[in-house]
């Protein structure tokens, strides 16, 4: 009836892994909430429309803002299979368009043909930070967050 002194070792592991995969779907979710109130800000306070392109991007980035709470409240690792196909998709449409406002792709080819054109850049931060470019950058922390948040609770 020996008992291992591993086996107390493991469990604060495990919790610790836990609290720390916990914490990075947290910052998740605050870089998807960020991202939603901008977004909100942009098109109903300032009244610019979004474009095709930014409609694309919202319809990955708002469910994040509903879906990483149910996985944080008690916490779920299953979360970040859930959460990071929609970062995913969103961050390369995000790509996309910036590589789209910067001329890298031809205009010819983007979905965008009636209303505000996805080529445009109505908002330009410090000379070059434009929304799409938010938009990636927003994407991109999410999908590096829930990674590292997948490979602490794997451990």
């Amino acid at each position: 009836m020996a008992t291992t002194p591993d086996r107390p070792r493991s469990t604060a592991a495990e919790t610790d892994a836990q609290a720390q995969g916990w914490n990075l779907v947290f910052a998740c979710w605050l870089v998807a909430a960020s991202a939603v109130l901008g977004a909100l800000f942009f098109s109903e306070v300032m009244n610019l429309p979004p474009c095709l392109l930014c409609w694309y991007q919202r319809i990955f980035m708002f469910p994040l803002v509903l879906l990483l709470p149910l996985g944080l409240f008690p916490f779920d690792p299953g979360i970040v299979r859930y959460a990071l196909p929609l970062a995913a998709v969103g961050g390369a449409i995000a790509l996309f368009h910036v590589l789209l406002t910067w001329g890298l792709i031809p205009e010819r080819i983007t979905p965008c043909t009636q209303g505000v054109p996805c080529g445009s850049n109505p908002i330009e931060l410090f000379g070059f930070v434009s929304i799409p470019l938010l938009s990636l950058v927003a994407f991109a922390a999410i999908i590096a967050l829930l990674l590292a948040a997948r490979r602490r609770i794997s451990r």
